[in-house]
């Protein structure tokens, strides 16, 4: 499970933009936000055969 954590957040913090320094907490938690709702919301992703996860595990819910 760690790598797979590790994965994830080298993806946010790339993709994203995450590895910026931030003015505030309150702001590192927006971006935190913002990021994780794109990844889950328009990110296309190879190992659900290029879907978005929202798409897939609301679908199968």
């Amino acid at each position: 499970e760690n790598a797979l954590a590790e994965r994830v957040n080298g993806i946010l913090k790339d993709e994203f933009y995450l590895d910026q320094t931030f003015a505030s907490m309150e702001e590192a938690k927006r971006a935190t936000k913002n990021a994780i709702k794109l990844y889950n919301s328009k990110r296309l992703h190879l190992s659900l055969d290029y879907k978005i996860p929202n798409n897939v595990h609301l679908n199968a819910a």
